[in-house]
């Protein structure tokens, strides 16, 4: 596998961009960072490059993806609050247009590594949720995220790329220095919440390693 050491980065400015953004900073890697408005990322540091554009543009993925060695995506279709019934704030094809035009610039730039978030229950991994669960999917708009999710991994699956699709578990913003556990059966049932900082860091810390590549792994603390 190529040395990874700049990174294309989508979602950058998300509650879980955020925090890979951070650690990917932190851990000495180069990103890009492709977002709508420039001015939500705060942060500064000589390893950040912050581009302005539509994902799901060919020339705004292109210019973008410059120099960069692998791809990490914490996109996903928003709402206006984190209440399960709020409005869509995201286009319901969001996801799987920026994935068609993602996997042909990366094909166009002979880039192979991507990593991105998916989520548990979406899938194979749906029949070993809580029934709860899978009725609060069906029944309110976080429907149109988990759908979007499926498209996506169905396009990504058949890329031909070194992809990890990640499913984490319901994610939280707690800060406390937890470790992400991944497991690959989906049978095996995992603790339900999982941080945002535990994630990101897993995003990161699988970039360059084979471990995981072409593998879905659900992600618990």
């Amino acid at each position: 596998m190529e040395p990874i050491k700049r990174i294309l980065l989508l979602g950058a400015t998300g509650r879980t961009g955020h925090e890979v953004l951070q650690q990917a900073l932190e851990k000495g890697y180069h990103v890009n960072a492709l977002v709508r408005d420039g001015k939500k990322i705060q942060l500064e540091d000589p390893g950040l490059q912050v581009f302005e554009g539509d994902t799901r543009i060919p020339r705004d993925l292109n210019f973008a993806i410059e120099n960069c060695q692998a791809v990490i995506s914490c996109l996903n279709i928003s709402r206006k609050s984190d209440f399960p019934w709020s409005p869509l704030q995201t286009p319901e094809d969001f996801l799987s247009m920026t994935m068609k035009t993602l996997i042909k610039v990366c094909h166009d730039r002979n880039i192979k590594r991507l990593v991105f978030t998916s989520a548990w229950g979406v899938g194979d991994s749906r029949p070993f949720i809580p029934g709860w669960f899978a009725w609060l999917i069906d029944n309110s708009n976080l429907s149109a995220a988990y759908l979007e999710h499926e498209r996506q991994e169905a396009l990504v699956r058949n890329s031909g790329l070194d992809w990890t699709i990640v499913r984490p578990v319901g994610l939280t913003n707690s800060q406390k220095p937890k470790v992400a556990k991944a497991i690959l059966d989906h049978s095996r049932k995992p603790s339900l919440t999982i941080s945002r900082k535990a994630t990101a860091g897993f995003l990161v810390d699988i970039l360059g390693h084979k471990n995981f590549i072409q593998k879905v792994p659900v992600l618990y603390s």
